[in-house]
């Protein structure tokens, strides 16, 4: 059994310069309630890994905007000119990664792996640096698995030992980001009792779960 927190105490575990991987997808399936009391928090200093980082103000965007993240690993940034903006302006590193790739980096750290070969990227900037591996006469880059302090996801449901269920998009990132965080914070949208949720519909076991936030007043 797992005890339902409130999103501050979640976000107490968090201390200035962690890394972070948070879910979503231009903030749909992005654990909102638990990103605004990052905000609140002040937390400095952060890595956050993403598939993007959202809009301006929203999501991912509110802690671009407040200044929180030291760098991103992420996918795309073009629908956040506020991203952009400080990167430029060098006050946001931003190492941007095939979104294919990042998923694979992901899920390689989750799966214990040393890392995924792919063909992206080769013979452009994204291959600069990186160690290659020929099999059979072709070239493939060996892309290091992404590793994370903490997984900040969003569930559309749960249950008290944990387990998790996603639902349409959410279903990109936030798994495997639950697979490859030390502690994994979930914010869902409804808790129900231990058993409402058929085994076959689990997609993210308890045992990976540390922290579930509590359902809001009204939610």
């Amino acid at each position: 059994m797992k005890t339902a927190i409130s999103v501050q105490a979640a976000v107490a575990h968090i201390p200035d310069g962690a890394v972070l991987m948070i879910g979503g997808f231009m903030g749909v399936g992005s654990p909102h309630r638990v990103i605004d009391a990052l905000v609140a928090q002040g937390t400095r200093d952060l890595t956050v890994i993403a598939n993007d980082t959202a809009r301006p103000g929203v999501g991912i965007g509110k802690l671009v905007r407040s200044g929180q993240l030291r760098r991103v690993i992420t996918s795309h940034i073009g629908l956040n000119p506020e991203t952009q903006q400080k990167m430029f302006a060098g006050e946001l590193e931003v190492e941007l990664v095939p979104q294919g790739t990042l998923a694979e980096r992901i899920r390689a750290a989750g799966y214990g792996l040393g890392g995924a070969l792919v063909r992206t990227g080769i013979g452009t900037l994204a291959a600069e640096g990186k160690q290659t591996v020929d099999i059979d006469g072709e070239t493939w880059l060996l892309e290091r698995p992404l590793h994370a302090d903490f997984a900040l996801i969003h569930a559309n449901q749960a249950d008290y030992a944990g387990n998790l269920a996603y639902q349409l998009t959410s279903t990109n990132f936030n798994p495997v980001m639950a697979m490859a965080g030390k502690v994994v914070i979930c914010e869902a949208r409804e808790i129900l009792p231990i058993g409402m949720i058929p085994p076959d519909a689990v997609d993210t076991p308890g045992v990976l779960v540390d922290h579930l936030v509590a359902v809001a007043h009204g939610a």
